[in-house]
């Protein structure tokens, strides 16, 4: 992603050893990379950010509260936050800023490899980390209420002018976009007096298995959330199946796990549903930016920005398609 790696700088930078073996490009997430690294002194999974989203004004802030947050949750829930060398968990070398981790060893369950034990487990240490008192590192909400909808208009004629795959995805559903993002803007107002500080992107892809032990890592995305719809979005990603289809039974056991008791959650769930479009929204704008070049560095993050625009645009008619049943399954529950 335009980014110029120095390992054996960053190495002798932070006293990591000599390299004796990688770096090793590993699966990550959708916006940076990440390497296996083996030095003399231990095993590492190093984080390479990516330079486009660091040249944002917010990026270093965003950075820095999201490992003070996974540091602190460490304590109280199975987190991997990045190393802290000299006081600093971000480290740049050149102009490349990295994140280090202690390498575990593990996997990331598959939907299909996904039961209702794991989910019951992941609902508990949801529950546990929206308990957490964070006061302590004082991390500010900068959420602001002045969101505007998505000019998707814009979006689809420059899709249109460079023939982007994706284009004519977008036009089947541009009125619908429209609809949902002020819905969303909307309803995410409302549920603001509620606040905890969560990981934020809980999905099966930021979990690592070691036989039956879960590590939450990637806390890139940590801060402040609706704690309902937190967990609602995340009982979701644990309970699709590999076409989006959602589980009754894997999903009412991650509320299970979630609440501890068998008393119902009390809930908005229509609201906090409509609310649940924001964050998929976000990530199609930024795909969008991404494949059309906007915000981009070079063509494997284009290429990646074409493929998660698809996706993602799938992703949020598969949601349309299922909040009324699940509004119906929630409020049967309560009843």
């Amino acid at each position: 992603m335009g980014e110029i790696v120095q390992f054996g700088k960053l190495c002798e930078y932070l006293r990591l050893g000599e390299i004796v073996e990688g770096p090793v490009a590993v699966s990550g997430g959708f916006m940076h990379r990440m390497y296996a690294l083996q030095t003399t002194l231990g095993r590492y999974a190093v984080k390479a950010l990516n330079p486009e989203i660091m040249r944002r004004p917010t990026a270093m802030r965003n950075f820095i509260d999201s490992e003070r947050i996974a540091n602190v949750a460490a304590r109280y829930v199975p987190a991997l936050p990045a190393k802290v060398f000299n006081g600093d968990s971000i480290h740049k070398v050149d102009e490349q800023y990295y994140l280090v981790f202690d390498w575990i060893d593990g996997e990331v369950l598959r939907p299909s490899e996904i039961d209702t034990v794991h989910c019951e487990k992941i609902g508990g240490i949801l529950s546990d980390l929206h308990k957490i008192d964070f006061a302590e590192p004082a991390i500010a909400n900068h959420w602001t209420n002045d969101s505007r909808p998505t000019n998707w208009q814009h979006y689809l004629e420059k899709g249109q002018e460079s023939q982007s795959e994706w284009a004519n995805l977008l036009l089947e559903i541009i009125d619908k976009l429209n609809e949902w993002n002020v819905t969303a803007i909307e309803s995410t107002k409302r549920l603001s007096a509620e606040w905890v500080i969560s990981h934020g992107d809980l999905d099966p892809k930021n979990v690592m298995w070691h036989q039956h032990t879960p590590a939450l890592i990637d806390w890139e995305s940590a801060g402040y959330r609706n704690p309902k719809q937190d967990l609602l979005e995340t009982a979701i990603y644990w309970s699709e199946n590999e076409l989006g289809k959602i589980d009754k039974e894997k999903f009412f056991a991650f509320m299970a796990g979630y609440r501890k008791s068998r008393a119902p959650l009390q809930a908005n769930w229509s609201m906090i549903l409509a609310s649940g479009f924001l964050g998929k929204l976000d990530w199609l704008e930024y795909n969008l930016k991404r494949s059309l070049w906007i915000e981009c560095t070079d063509e494997a993050e284009q290429s990646m920005g074409t493929s998660q625009a698809i996706a993602t645009i799938h992703s949020i008619t598969r949601y349309a398609d299922t909040i009324l049943e699940l509004e119906a399954w929630l409020n049967a529950e309560e009843a």
